[in-house]
């Protein structure tokens, strides 16, 4: 095993549930690695909707297995790219100095992180860190979404509702670069950045309302939950493709359970394919992604950067949503 310092380190803390006021920041044990882990010095980081999730502790049922009363885990974030400063005795996929990023199941925002080897992905040579701090969670949600459940090929027609977010603005190169027809859905602030990033037609839903279109669309994938599932399919072709991601509606008990219920149901009894998108991090899938970053396809969007040490600060805008691509925290 390759030693590394026991000192201690400066961590993002969410000591209860709440949004970004909560958090404090603390000097905590510094990390070491256990016979499968590596420990990362972070070098840049960034936010997604997950790390809400768990710092909110809504929907309530999360709180189950993350902690009834305050968080199980009191360090947050995810989504990271750094250094890896020690690996355990049964790691050979890295070595102290590999550039790595990944998604982590907490602990991003703070000076070290450690993580199964599992979690991580070698950053080229060519990629910053912050691009690939911005990649995991929203880019593998993109990747899995058109790719696996969609399918989508060459030549197809796809519609993406919330086209400006994190999710959203990967999902837009990645649909082009599976040889789709993009027609994203944003509002007027976003109109112009979705169509730098590739998007063939670019709706503004505070103007036009895709649902009342005549283009049946192959795939629809749909990051904003802000419609029903009758206006979804209205817009769908006969035999196409509905994947909804985990930001469908929901309430703060039960989250979108009821929608995927819905989802699943209406799926048994329908000539159209009805799916709901739970990713699963995989290292193949960074790997994939942070190649189409290198080879110019794929642009990682970053609209707000904040230094690490205003991780709260980060947090609290990213409370109030509507950016551009990612957020990203930078140590």
């Amino acid at each position: 095993m390759t030693d590394v310092d026991t000192a201690s380190m400066t961590a993002w803390i969410a000591p209860r549930y709440g949004g970004g006021e909560v958090l404090r920041s603390e000097v905590v044990p510094r990390p070491t690695p256990g016979g499968r882990d590596v420990v990362v010095r972070v070098r840049a980081a960034s936010l997604c909707s997950g790390d809400l999730h768990l710092l909110t502790g809504t929907p309530y049922l999360l709180r189950l297995g993350f902690g009834l009363r305050r968080p199980k885990h009191r360090a947050i974030g995810q989504n990271l790219a750094g250094e890896v400063v020690a690996v355990g005795e049964q790691v050979t996929e890295f070595r102290s100095g590999d550039r790595v990023f990944g998604e982590v199941p907490s602990g991003a925002f703070a000076e070290f992180v450690r993580a199964g080897v599992g979690s991580f992905a070698l950053v080229p040579a060519a990629l910053s860190m912050e691009d690939a701090a911005a990649i995991p969670d929203s880019g593998m949600t993109a990747l899995q979404g058109l790719r696996d459940i969609g399918k989508v090929g060459p030549g197809q027609r796809v519609l993406i509702n919330g086209a400006s977010g994190g999710v959203g603005s990967f999902a837009v190169q990645i649909a082009k670069v599976l040889g789709a027809h993009v027609t994203a859905v944003c509002s007027s602030r976003h109109v112009e950045m979705v169509r730098s990033i590739g998007a063939d037609v670019v709706i503004d839903y505070t103007v036009d309302d895709f649902t009342r279109t005549q283009v049946p669309y192959d795939v629809i994938f749909d990051l904003a939950g802000n419609r029903t599932l009758r206006e979804i399919r209205r817009v769908l072709a006969a035999n196409g493709v509905f994947v909804s991601s985990a930001a469908a509606p929901g309430d703060n008990w039960f989250g979108p359970i009821r929608w995927l219920a819905q989802v699943a149901l209406a799926d048994l009894f329908s000539r159209q394919t009805l799916k709901a998108l739970l990713m699963r991090p995989a290292a193949a899938d960074l790997e994939h992604l942070a190649g189409l970053a290198v080879d110019g396809k794929l642009r990682p969007v970053i609209e707000r950067r904040f230094p690490l040490s205003d991780a709260a600060l980060a947090v609290a805008a990213f409370e109030r949503g509507h950016a551009s691509g990612k957020t990203v925290l930078i140590a």
